[in-house]
């Protein structure tokens, strides 16, 4: 009897067929919603409903909804678009900051409790964000922050995942014998982090970076609960506004469709700018010559 075997060749080529048609579905299933809100935002409240979701109408109107967009209620979206900036850029900036550093600390500096403190840090990554937005009420409140931007700002510069992150990269990336050989020369622990290792950690920091400044874009419940004027608001919170008032006048649906477009392309391209980090190899340089 003659059996047959496939070849490696053939199975490889099967096993990247089916990789490259899983990674397919997947860009489809993503980019669906973008595509749909963004062709929504050419649109007339009548056409928005009128029309097939993923096509242009005969009469697009993309300029006079960016044009209603911005000057409603006193261009009410630009100071969303700002606060939201504010948020997440501050927040994102500073809880990669403290990451890096707890990251780095965790990884190169052996102490008591180390472990059991990286548990306890790890272990926030697993507390939903639902559980600890009214306990965060009150204790903002106690202090009079509430209703101020700090309110949202101050829970957003705390990341578990980043501290994780970044200390699985230190691990990986700042060798220990860089470390010894600096601090030979005669450079401190802050010099040897702030000059080095930062700069090793590049990759991790960015990622840590944009993971946190799209979840505070995105972030809706916690400046639910902590603000109350309007000028305060984020894009989220300000677009569930208008979303309310649709049923007292129809033009809020292109205004809300319009804005979500707008909010969405702002981070593909932050996401675009600051992808080349992610291919670069930064340690290199650091480890050569």
């Amino acid at each position: 009897m003659v059996t047959s075997r496939r070849s490696p060749s053939s199975t490889g080529a099967a096993g990247t067929v089916a990789v490259n048609a899983v990674l397919l579905v997947a860009g489809v299933y993503f980019l669906l919603p973008l595509v749909w809100v963004i062709i929504a935002a050419t649109k007339s409240p009548a056409d928005l409903f009128g029309t097939f979701g993923l096509w242009f109408s005969d009469s697009p109107q993309a300029w006079e909804n960016l044009v209603a967009l911005f000057t409603q209620d006193g261009g009410a979206f630009t100071r969303w678009v700002v606060n939201s900036i504010i948020y997440s850029g501050v927040g994102a900036f500073v809880a990669m900051a403290i990451s890096a550093a707890c990251g780095y600390a965790i990884a190169k500096f052996p102490f008591r409790g180390r472990d059991l403190l990286f548990s306890v840090i790890l272990g926030g990554v697993l507390v939903p964000a639902t559980v600890i937005a009214l306990p965060l009420y009150f204790l903002l409140n106690t202090v009079g922050l509430t209703g101020t931007y700090w309110a949202v700002l101050l829970p957003s510069m705390v990341s578990p995942f980043g501290v994780y992150l970044a200390r699985i990269h230190a691990n990986a990336s700042v060798p220990d014998e860089v470390i010894e050989a600096a601090r030979l020369d005669g450079a401190g622990d802050l010099r040897i982090f702030g000059s080095m290792a930062a700069r090793m950690m590049v990759p991790a920091l960015v990622t840590i970076f944009l993971f946190q400044f799209v979840t505070i874009w995105n972030n809706y419940l916690l400046p639910l609960v902590m603000l109350n004027d309007t000028s305060t608001f984020p894009v989220t919170l300000g677009l569930t506004l208008w979303n309310g008032q649709t049923q007292r006048d129809p033009m809020f649906y292109s205004l809300v469709v319009a804005g979500s477009a707008v909010s969405a392309l702002l981070l593909v391209a932050l996401m675009t700018a600051l992808q080349r980090f992610w291919r670069a190899d930064l340690t290199a340089g650091a480890t050569k010559g």
